[in-house]
């Protein structure tokens, strides 16, 4: 009894040092539609999940905000969409190619979104889709890499997450990938920095509860990349995880390197069964 009362002490005086409601803000069964894609935000979590149900972030967020991400021409990451379509049919490298030249047209890619990140048998590791564009780059190309979280590489995720909008996460965690996804699931339960925090602190034990005026999620990467009103550009999944590490007085694991790749593994199969719905509005 000692124990679990100091355990609950412990935790309400970490709400309050950083600023939690009493209340959580209750999330809704709303059904978004944007350009003609219907796109459930709430589905019930499937077996083995350590959540009873799955919510997008979009839930989350102010009416304002929600209304941004329903329509295209009002979705401000959309901006970043369409400097992709230009960077699609730019040849670049020392083989004066585009993504174009090898792939067509962006729609080539419908579905791959929801599958990612997964096991490259050729490298004998998980590749996410940043890996994989850099591959095609240097190796295709004859291109330099591009930054992991960098605005080109975020603006040609959001393009190729685009095209599976509505599609059902299902990213596999078995097989050969399964050490990786075990390795991800360590971090994300793993009490890091000065405030002693994980990932599921805030985002399985506390989602909806207020911080600092906004609203915790679940985490899901569904939305990925996000436009973020507070940055005014397109957030990448790792980029999101440096933030994150930071608010808690952490130091930041590599972007790109071995940590922040398995998280991401693990953190997308959290979502599986809801739908891309990227590129999202967050605050």
């Amino acid at each position: 009894m000692k124990k679990i009362t100091k355990s609950i002490l412990a935790g309400g005086m970490l709400a309050l040092s950083l600023g939690f409601a009493t209340q959580a803000n209750e999330p809704t069964d709303a059904v978004m539609t944007i350009d003609g894609v219907t796109i459930p935000t709430h589905v019930k979590a499937p077996a083995g999940s350590p959540l009873p149900e799955l919510f997008s972030g979009w839930v989350f967020r102010s009416t304002e905000t929600q209304a941004m991400q329903l329509d295209d021409f009002d979705n401000p990451g959309m901006i970043f969409v369409d400097q992709a379509w230009e960077t699609w049919s730019t040849p670049e490298g020392s083989a004066g190619k585009s993504c174009a030249d090898c792939h067509g047209e962006p729609e080539s890619f419908a579905g791959l979104r929801a599958v990612m990140p997964k096991w490259n048998e050729a490298a004998g590791e998980v590749y996410t889709l940043e890996d994989y564009i850099n591959e095609s780059r240097v190796k295709y190309m004859g291109a330099d890499k591009w930054k992991y979280s960098g605005g080109k590489m975020a603006a040609m995720v959001a393009l190729i997450s685009l095209q599976s909008r509505g599609d059902i996460i299902n990213v596999k965690t078995d097989g050969p990938a399964a050490a990786t996804w075990e390795k991800g699931k360590e971090i994300y339960y793993t009490r890091v920095g000065q405030l002693d925090m994980s990932c599921a602190n805030c985002h399985e034990d506390n989602y909806g509860v207020m911080i600092r005026a906004d609203h915790l999620s679940q985490g899901q990467l569904n939305g990925f990349p996000a436009y973020r009103l507070k940055n005014a550009k397109l957030n990448t999944a790792q980029g999101r995880f440096k933030g994150c590490m930071k608010n808690i007085r952490a130091t930041p694991y590599k972007v790109g390197g071995e940590e922040f790749r398995a998280l991401q593994f693990y953190v997308a199969s959290r979502g599986n069964g809801l739908p891309i719905e990227g590129p999202s509005v967050r605050n």
